[in-house]
């Protein structure tokens, strides 16, 4: 997995998107640079596994520092911090970081296939509620196909739509499939449909990643409550936030149980 996880190297107009900086723009690209050498650096010293943990942690600090400091929000650069992550073996903050990247960039497919990979590494494996795998069978096209071919053919169905309702409008005598392009807009609502219900959920639906090593779940707000799991939940796991009291997050898990953690356990998304 190592050979296939790299840095993606931006020039300074494509990275900078500044909130409210502290950086100048010399400065972050020179931190920018430093911790994409730190990481190239990390991958050559395989056969020295300190040496190289050290480079990963020089890396992530300076990704972070430009994400603290410099303001800047973008799915590349939470990529690449995500990947530095995975490969000191941090694989909670990894997890986390794809999704932030994921979310910026829903459609970038070594975001999704590197995600896929950190999960698979997930020691609590948590299967969804059954509701949800109904949904994600009845719905696959939502759940299963990648933004960009959702939109790729919506807008090919809308083209041929506009196509032959000007057809119809210049040559009205010609034949017609009536049945065929009542599919095609039928077509074109449901991929428009699925595209717009998935980013009013990205904005709308709060959500989490469990950051450190174990996370004991209980049924309330404090430490008197009885916990919710026979097991801690480890990091990757991740999770829907419910509602958040003053440290404590109420969540949801894949399976569709509830439960609340202490909020410094866990990082949103």
């Amino acid at each position: 997995m190592r050979s296939q996880i790299f840095v993606i190297l931006l020039s300074l107009p494509v990275l900078a998107a500044f909130v409210e900086a502290k950086m100048t723009q010399e400065e972050i690209f020179l931190a920018f640079t430093e911790a994409n050498a730190a990481f190239r650096q990390a991958n050559e010293s395989i056969q020295d596994s300190d040496k190289a943990r050290q480079l990963y942690q020089q890396a992530i600090l300076r990704y972070e520092k430009i994400i603290a400091d410099g303001g800047i929000r973008n799915a590349k650069l939470y990529y690449n911090l995500a990947n530095a992550y995975l490969l000191s073996e941090d694989l909670g903050r990894s997890i986390l970081n794809y999704r932030r990247a994921l979310k910026l960039d829903p459609a970038d497919s070594q975001i999704q296939k590197n995600l896929a990979f950190a999960r698979s590494r997930c020691r609590n494996q948590i299967p969804p509620a059954i509701e949800k795998k109904v949904l994600h069978r009845l719905f696959f096209w939502h759940y299963d196909w990648p933004v960009q071919t959702r939109l790729a053919i919506g807008g090919a169905c809308l083209a041929v739509f506009c196509l032959w309702l000007t057809s119809r409008l210049w040559f009205p005598r010609l034949p017609a499939s009536i049945a065929v392009f009542i599919l095609l807009l039928l077509l074109t609502a449901t991929m428009a449909g699925s595209l717009i219900i998935e980013e009013i959920g990205r904005n709308r639906n709060l959500s989490g990643v469990i950051i450190e090593a174990s996370v004991i779940a209980r049924q309330g707000d404090g430490l008197n409550y009885p916990v919710s799991f026979t097991e801690p939940l480890s990091a990757g796991t991740e999770f829907d936030l419910l509602q958040r009291r003053a440290g404590w997050f109420q969540i949801r898990l894949a399976d569709g149980s509830d439960a609340w953690i202490q909020d410094v356990g866990a990082e949103l998304i």
